[in-house]
């Protein structure tokens, strides 16, 4: 009897103490620079106040993307599709496109995302514009990485771009 006790506190011992290892090593996600895209766009539409909110389509027309490991252009024919709810200042936001490589490989891009005007816990205006690009490029590929990451971005407004820059991190 007094084995099988003192197996049990050994067990109970080894059991706290993995837990506590496993508390301790919890590391925050790293971000590494991915790609910047340079988006260029059409004349937004609106559909106008469906069941959903208030719909809005941006076209994406072009533009271009690069990366340490990555270059190319944005194909012609993607579109952001928003859909805003103004008594909240919130949109939500679709973007999906295609992208091709220097070396001529394709990749389907779905990025959504949210944009919010309110304001912080001290009352004063507060802005956030963020998003999480998936990535479909082939499998047999080099750009296949794209696939087995999550990503976030955010837009740059520093830019003189006459359209949207979004710059694209991994999580690691």
């Amino acid at each position: 009897m007094k084995k099988v006790l003192l197996s049990a506190i050994v067990l109970l011992v080894s059991v706290i103490t993995a837990s506590a290892q496993v508390s301790e090593t919890k590391e925050t996600p790293q971000l590494e620079f991915a790609l910047q895209l340079k988006v260029t766009l059409g004349e937004t539409y609106q559909v106008g106040d469906t069941q959903h909110g208030q719909r809005i389509v941006i076209p994406i027309t072009g533009g271009t993307f690069e990366g340490p490991a990555i270059k190319g252009t944005i194909i012609n024919g993607g579109a952001d599709y928003q859909l805003a709810n103004k008594a909240l200042n919130r949109t939500e936001l679709e973007a999906i496109y295609s992208i091709k490589t220097d070396d001529g490989v394709y990749i389907h891009v779905r990025n959504r995302g949210i944009i919010w005007n309110g304001k912080d816990a001290n009352g004063n205006p507060s802005f956030y514009f963020k998003a999480a690009p998936q990535f479909e490029a082939p499998a047999d590929s080099k750009y296949a990485w794209l696939n087995n990451a999550l990503f976030v971005c955010a837009p740059d407004f520093s830019q003189q771009f006459q359209g949207i820059v979004l710059n694209v991190w991994k999580v690691k």
